[in-house]
């Protein structure tokens, strides 16, 4: 049966049928309006809290500065190593850290796999090339403890060269700090469940894609290889000369800050008053805190879990 038209006061209007569908309509324009407006609203909402973020680490930033004036009038050496899981946060929080500071004063390093003749050096002998000198801060985005993790679990080192390497750092690192080098090694903590969900932002967006390498794309099958091999880098080369500082990263702005903050305290410059230079306790805690953590982890799981 056909929808007749309606009439009246002697004008035609529209049928029923035509009525439900003018309704419809309106209404699919209004849930299309209103997701439309709560994506701009969802998208304002996250860059001004962006912009917080960052107004947040300048502060901090501008330290930086200053801490390199100290550097440079004392002559003082500074390495910094950033070491973590893929996906732990390193790359970003160097590019915080470095945003402002002075280019002729700092060096990142990020070595790739050595060479043909590199293979028959001294294993160390390609990182000290990269040292600094006088009045110069290098960070290491990655560094000689690829052999106490990344190697062995890739089987790209031998049982031997491994043991090897992990019965002599802590005395390669004793003699750079006896010689006057400031040496502070950050390892970046992130979870399984977050590594997952930023690999998978890696794998859709074209603009990070970059960023996935095969080793990236075994990482989570090898967790816990990786966390096997944590526990005993944390437990043979935490020492009271080269102590690890474990940044817990799931959260990057508060990673980058705490981070940023446990550089400045380990210079000794006077700070700039009134700066709150306190990490966050739930983001900074020592190497033989997160040992205890991972034991205590093993006897509760029955294994590993950080």
């Amino acid at each position: 049966m056909e929808n007749p038209e309606i009439v009246i006061d002697g004008e035609k209007k529209l049928s029923l049928q035509q009525l439900l569908e003018e309704r419809q309509k309106l209404l699919s324009d209004e849930a299309r309006l209103r997701k439309d407006f709560d994506k701009l609203e969802k998208e304002h909402t996250k860059a001004v809290l962006k912009r917080r973020q960052e107004q947040e680490l300048k502060p901090y930033q501008a330290e930086l500065i200053r801490m390199q004036h100290y550097l440079e009038d004392e002559v003082k050496r500074m390495i910094i190593l950033l070491e973590g899981r893929d996906a732990a946060g390193k790359g970003g929080t160097i590019r915080r850290m470095t945003r402002y500071m002075n280019e002729k004063h700092y060096r990142v390093v990020a070595l790739g796999k050595p060479t043909e003749v590199q293979l028959t050096q001294w294993f160390y002998q390609r990182y000290v090339e990269q040292f600094p000198t006088g009045g110069e801060c290098v960070m290491f985005d990655r560094s000689w403890y690829n052999r106490a993790m990344v190697e062995p679990v890739f089987n790209f080192c031998t049982p031997e060269q491994y043991e090897n390497f992990m019965s002599g750092v802590t005395g390669f690192e004793k003699d750079i700090v006896r010689e006057g080098t400031i040496l502070l090694k950050l390892y970046f903590s992130v979870s399984k469940k977050e590594q997952k969900y930023r690999f998978d932002r890696r794998r859709h967006d074209p603009l990070r894609q970059w960023k996935l390498s095969e080793v990236d794309m075994q990482a989570q099958d090898k967790w816990d290889d990786f966390t096997k091999m944590k526990y005993a880098m944390l437990r043979r080369t935490h020492t009271l000369d080269a102590p690890w500082t474990i940044i817990r990263s799931d959260n990057k702005h508060l990673a980058r800050l705490n981070a940023i903050k446990a550089v400045l305290n380990a210079v000794p410059f006077k700070k700039t008053e009134g700066l709150d230079m306190t990490t966050d306790a739930d983001i900074v805690i020592s190497g033989f805190r997160e040992l205890e953590y991972m034991e205590a982890e093993r006897i509760s799981e029955g294994k590993f879990i950080a």
